[in-house]
């Protein structure tokens, strides 16, 4: 059995596109994991569906591996990722192209900043996508907008490049 693999790509988003087509999910995310751990245990609630998460590795490509649990389960995890948790609203859509966009649109501490991701089948159609002209700067190597980095230390980061 092959590991489970997330391929994907990051970009910072200057100015909204037009969403009317895509679907919005209010997304809360916290962090079990401390920040010195290689691995990332993280929390998710999207809506009415809650995952845990496994992550690892470095880059654009990383081991994911993901399992939907109850509501009772997350809510007795949820005081552990206290100091560790993003709130935002995510609107997945389709591009041009037929991949699907993720659109981070982050709340509190996080706004203004807005990212979008592109998952991929291999590493080489990542390299090869060429991304709309509303995408902006690509971050994807940059380990301080990784949800993890943005939940520890986010608001440090929104500062620089808002001021």
């Amino acid at each position: 059995m092959a590991t489970p693999q997330e391929i994907e790509r990051k970009f910072l988003v200057p100015a909204l596109p037009d969403l009317s087509a895509a679907r919005p999910s209010a997304l809360r995310q916290g962090y079990v994991t401390q920040p010195q751990d290689s691995v990332e245990v993280r929390l998710r609630q999207s809506d009415d569906t809650h995952v845990l998460c496994l992550k690892s590795g470095e880059g654009i490509v990383r081991t994911e591996r993901e399992i939907t649990i109850e509501a009772a389960q997350f809510d007795l995890l949820w005081p552990q990722t206290e100091g560790r948790r993003i709130e935002k609203t995510r609107w997945t859509g389709r591009l041009d192209d037929g991949h699907t966009f993720e659109l981070d649109v982050f709340d509190g501490d996080l706004a203004p900043l807005v990212t979008v991701e592109v998952e991929f089948g291999s590493e080489t159609e990542a390299t090869a996508f060429a991304p709309p002209a509303w995408f902006g700067r690509d971050v994807s190597a940059n380990g301080r907008f990784r949800n993890k980095s943005l939940a520890l230390s986010g608001a440090t980061l929104i500062r620089e490049l808002f001021a």
